[in-house]
Order: structure tokens, then sequence, then C-alpha cells
């Protein structure tokens, strides 16, 4: 019994130190730029420019260096043709847990989330997986960068900005802890199979929470001014990394979608002062005049949501984008999460669809990202002195049918793009015929 026992030990051990190398990636993250590069008479979709046709893109050192018609080719430099192909900047991923969660339904792999309600100390870049075999499937679809945010259930922590070919998180990562998340306070009452409490216990609950969120802000506050003071206090983790809020040098990313959670949010952004950008945001086509007075920044995360409300039109996630645009807000398209991030273009494309203009589109998922993140002097478009980060593909970027990527590059790095999916589809391609 005690070798059955022991035998029994080693084989869970041995399981659990072979889990992670049988869920990393076996890919070599690119090379660095060692020559000049020359993408010959494709179409740039610079973002900040307008569209370029027929036009050459030079890039050297990771980055670019000459954008024209017939532009000189640097000495030694590697030229490739993509006539009749598209270039566009780098997608930028916001809201997202990639390289935190693996397999959903392995606890072992779900490393999102802290254990507590108030964690504004935790930064989302500690624990990034730059292993996952789930960032190559990613990258197949023209995403170059994602914001790493840690999930909660009040004041989760702090995000970071990854570039998706790296060696491990230290060598991914761009910016750390770039603001403080907070999941907003339930406002509604939920009526459904799984919500075991009384409307009025609802409520109660709501309340609790956010008297327990307000309370947080005036601690943090409260240990800010002592600070600001040189009182001789007690070094408090938590509020350390709250300090930025009031001080400017760091934004509150709230996570709301209920009209009444977007208006609290920008209540209490106003009272402080602090830098808000509104994260989910599904109903914030409801409030879009006070969003463009305020010009708040929007990270639309509901792109192919359903209907939230039964006088809802079907489409009236696929048309928020054009709603916000039209009304002068000032917005970007995410699609949280882990491994469907990847849909993350052809949810701007499906916002085209109704109504959002093809250059707005294309914005929301690069330069606007790069402006909520701090990042737009590096990323964002196709500009020389920026960082050669962008994809090549034969068909448009946002169409599910004819985006076919060729070449995908990050910071002048060459980028493989095969990956689990493609291991697989080239695979079963080679099947036999019954």
């Amino acid at each position: 019994m005690k070798y059955l026992t022991h035998t029994l030990a080693a084989a869970v051990l041995s399981t659990l130190v072979a889990a992670p190398t049988a869920l990393a990636n076996d890919q070599v993250p690119g090379e660095k730029q060692q020559q000049p590069i020359v993408l010959q008479g494709g179409t740039l979709h610079t973002v900040a420019n307008g569209t370029l046709t027929d036009t050459d893109l030079v890039f050297s050192d990771g980055k670019i260096t000459a954008i024209g018609k017939d532009v000189d080719v640097p000495a030694q430099a590697q030229v490739v043709d993509i006539s009749g192909q598209h270039v566009y900047p780098g997608v930028i991923a916001m809201d997202t847990t990639l390289g935190l969660n693996e397999i959903e339904a392995v606890r072992a792999t779900r490393d999102a989330r802290e254990v507590g309600e108030v964690t504004p100390e935790v930064a989302g870049h500690i624990a990034y997986n730059a292993d996952s075999e789930i960032i190559p499937t990613v990258r197949y679809h023209g995403i170059t960068h994602a914001q790493v945010v840690p999930e909660g259930s009040l004041v989760t922590g702090q995000s970071s900005l990854m570039q998706l070919d790296a060696w491990n998180w230290e060598d991914g990562l761009v910016s750390a802890e770039l603001g403080v998340h907070v999941s907003w306070p339930r406002t509604y009452i939920v009526d459904t199979w799984w919500e075991r409490r009384s409307p009025k216990e609802q409520r109660e609950a709501n309340a609790k929470a956010l008297k327990h969120l307000k309370q947080v802000f005036i601690d943090a506050k409260a240990y800010y001014d002592a600070k600001q003071a040189d009182l001789n206090i007690e070094q408090d983790q938590r509020w350390e990394a709250m300090l930025g809020l009031f001080d400017g040098s760091k934004k509150l990313f709230v996570q709301a979608e209920d009209k009444r959670q977007l208006e609290q949010a920008l209540d209490l952004a106003q009272e402080y002062g602090f830098k808000l950008v509104l994260m989910g945001a599904r109903d914030s086509w409801r409030i879009a005049e006070r969003l463009a007075e305020t010009q708040t920044p929007v990270v639309f995360g509901s792109p192919y949501g359903l209907p939230a409300r039964d006088d809802e039109g079907y489409d009236q996630a696929f048309s928020t984008p054009a709603k916000l645009a039209e009304a002068g807000v000032n917005f970007a398209i995410a699609y949280p999460g882990y491994w469907d991030v990847r849909n993350l273009p052809f949810a701007a494309g499906q916002s085209v669809a109704f109504g959002l203009g093809v250059d707005e589109a294309i914005k929301a998922i690069t330069l606007k990202p790069a402006e909520f993140l701090g990042v737009a002097d590096r990323l964002g478009s196709i500009e020389v002195g920026k960082s050669a980060s962008f994809s090549v593909s034969k068909g448009d970027l946002l169409d599910p049918i004819s985006q076919d990527l060729t070449h995908l590059f990050i910071d002048g790095r060459k980028v493989e793009l095969e990956s689990r999916h493609t291991e697989l589809y080239e695979k079963y391609q080679q099947k036999p015929a019954k």
C-alpha cells in the first residue's frame, strides 16, 4: 500500500511538471532585425495619413525609416515584393487575459484572478505566460500587442502592454502598470436561474459593494494626502499602487456595462479628477452625448453581443461603434477574453457592415488603443520613426473570408505565422481519402 501511494504521488507530480510543457508553444521568437527590409508595391493603411496605394515601406533596426513610391533601397537590404497586398499597423487588443488563461476547464492553467476584492498592487505582466499555445493563434490575425488585465470582483489590479513574440514576460513587456482596473458594482437586478438571491438581497448587495468601492477611494486619497504631507505612515502596497491615480500619472480603467454603472463611474472620476477609461461600455451609446462632451475614452467590448433588453434591435451591438463615431465619442473596439481575442479584426469589420467607416474601424483597433495606453508615439500607425510592427495580408484584414496573412513583423522582427491551428490544418490536409 505504501508503494502504491508513493507511485501515485510520483505520477501526480510528473503530470504537474509536464503540464506547463504540454501547454507551451515551441515557436522560437523572431531574431532581432539584422538588415534593412523593403516591402515594395503594397497598399499601406497608415491610419495616420490615409491609404497609400502602390507604395514602398522601408524599416531598419526595428523602426520605419521611409514610406513612398520608388524609395531608395538601402545597401544590403532585403527586398520583398508585396504588390497587390495590404499592410496594416499591428492590431492592439485591449482588455484581455491573454497569457493569463490557457484552458478554462483546467484550474491550474488559469492565473488571471488574485484572492481578495481589493488588489490594486497586482500587475498583469507578472503572471504572463509568453509560451501560451493561444498566442500564435492570435498573432495569425494580425494582432501584435495585447493589454493584459487581471480579473477580480472590485479593484482587480493593474494592466500591462505586452508584445506577442517573446521568450518570457520580461522580454514581452512594453509598458507596465498602465493603470488601476475596477470592476464596477452591479446596479441592476438579475433574474436568471443561477441567481439565488431575492431582488431585495441583490439591491442590498449592490449598495454594499458600491459603498465598499467608494471607501477604497477615500482611504487611498487619505493615504495619498498623508504622503504628500510627508507624514511618517506605514507603507501599504495597495494604496501605493493607487497613488498615480491622484497625481495623474495613471489612468482608472473601469469595467462597466449598464448605463447607471457608466454614469456612476463618470461622476466618481469627475469628483477625484481621475483620467478615466471606460471598458466594456455596452450602454455607451445611451450616454454618447456626455461621453463626447467629456471626451472620455471608451473601449467598446461587446461588438458581437446580444441585445441587452427586449426593446433593443438585433443589431444594437453591431451598430454601436457607428453611433459612437457619429456622436464624436473617443472610442476603441475590443474583444475581451483570451482565445477568442483573435476575432478582434473581424469584430471591427462587423461594425463596418453596420455603418462604421473602414478607416475608423482600423483606427479603433490600432491607433486608438495605442493612444489610450499611452504608446501612440511608438505604435498604432504606419509612420516614419514608429515601431516596425505590422501585418501584410493578401486580402482585407477585417474580412474573415479574404484575410490571408503572408507576413507579420513586431519591432522589425519577422514573426512565424504557424500555430497549433495551422499544424492541425496541415495534418488533416494529408489524410488519405477512404
